[in-house]
């Protein structure tokens, strides 16, 4: 449906990069005006209020770790779902070493949207998908350093 690609660096190892993001409960904690649920490394839920300005109320999202190659690779499943609507993500990172820090290249799908968002436009989707991923990557980036 709409794909996402991209990289990002960091200047620390690759087996801390790694460990940290392929743990779903520490990715949850690194984003802002979340309401953690659960949090594990296989799993997180939280809540939230949608970054869609026609999605009302609070969005419910759960994160599970579906692939794991420790060091290498990982991928998640997300799924969001609000009164009338739901979403569906399939990321996957991929781990490498880079001038003394960490390379991650990284891919996500967006696989299935049901209900009131089947309406909402490509475009505007992508333009706030795109906003999203930037600001996750902004708080996953200043814990990585902290």
């Amino acid at each position: 449906m709409i794909s996402f690609a991209g990289d990002k660096s960091f200047p620390v190892p690759v087996s801390e990069v790694a460990a940290k993001l392929a743990d779903a409960g520490w990715l949850v904690g690194t984003l802002p005006d979340v309401q953690v649920v659960a949090a594990a490394p296989e799993r997180a839920q939280w809540k939230q209020k949608p970054k869609l300005s026609f999605v009302t109320g609070s969005l419910d999202a759960t994160m599970d770790r579906t692939a794991h190659a420790p060091g290498e690779s990982v991928t998640f499943t997300v799924v969001t779902k609000t009164i009338g609507a739901s979403a569906t993500v399939r990321t996957r990172l991929v781990f490498r070493a880079a001038d003394g820090g960490t390379r991650v290249d990284w891919t996500g799908e967006l696989i299935e949207v049901t209900g009131l968002l089947k309406m909402v436009p490509k475009g505007l989707l992508q333009a706030t998908a795109a906003k999203v991923i930037d600001d996750v990557w902004a708080a996953v980036a200043a814990a990585m350093t902290r």
